[in-house]
């Protein structure tokens, strides 16, 4: 079986962003959420995650700059935005990430590894899901809007993701004054894809079921069994 789950990272990062993620939640295929903890807008994003029931929210965990070269000070940041997390939330979250894959830095990873191994949480990159990062539409500085269109998504889904579990990130988002961003009409457009009823045809076409994070328990035991 196919199993897929449209993460939306950036959860909290201003108002429009999270409209935007609760809109592709509600009318388009996104199943899961990562949430930024220490923003003006992230109480409103854990209300409106907290409302949608079926939305997994993860961590979406940003270090601040005065982190770099200390991995014991990213450690502690790590541990407050987790219980700032649970602060807002009222639970853990379902998995881990980060703000620009920050995790990957080989003096962080061991923080995030340590912290997913303690909760139980899938970690991005480490975990049996697998991460595909192709559905953005930017790169050497240039817009690229034809490559996060519905036909764009549909071609992806049809050769890109095979047996298992696969995590497809995604930015959508509306216009947003509060979150100044290079990437920013973009988010407009991934928004409209993933809405576009075309992308649920797909889906169906190429036998990909929708999961979230909330599902992933279950799915491992069953393939176990």
């Amino acid at each position: 079986m196919k199993y897929l789950i449209v993460n939306a990272d950036d959860f909290g990062a201003g108002r429009g962003i999270n409209r935007g993620i609760v809109e592709a939640h509600r009318n388009g295929i996104v199943t899961s959420t990562s949430l930024m903890v220490n923003t003006p807008f992230s109480a409103e994003a854990a209300k409106l995650g907290g409302e949608a029931r079926h939305l997994s929210v993860g961590l979406h965990a940003e270090l601040p700059t005065e982190t770099n070269g200390s991995p014991e000070r990213a450690r502690d940041e790590l541990q407050k935005q987790f219980a700032r997390f649970v602060e807002l939330m009222g639970r853990a979250p379902t998995h881990l990430d980060s703000h620009h894959n920050t995790h990957r830095d080989p003096q962080l990873l061991p923080h995030f590894v340590e912290m997913a191994a303690e909760h139980g949480l899938p970690l991005r990159e480490h975990s049996p899901v697998r991460y595909f990062s192709t559905f953005y539409g930017q790169w050497d500085g240039a817009s690229h809007p034809e490559h996060i269109s519905a036909a764009s998504l549909a071609r992806m889904l049809e050769t890109e993701f095979g047996e298992g579990v696969t995590e497809l990130s995604c930015h959508p988002g509306f216009a947003d004054p509060d979150f100044s961003s290079g990437y920013a009409l973009e988010r407009e457009v991934e928004l409209q894809t993933l809405c576009d009823p075309a992308i649920r045809r797909a889906l169906a076409a190429h036998s990909i079921q929708l999961v979230s994070y909330h599902d992933l328990g279950q799915l491992q035991a069953a393939v176990a069994a």
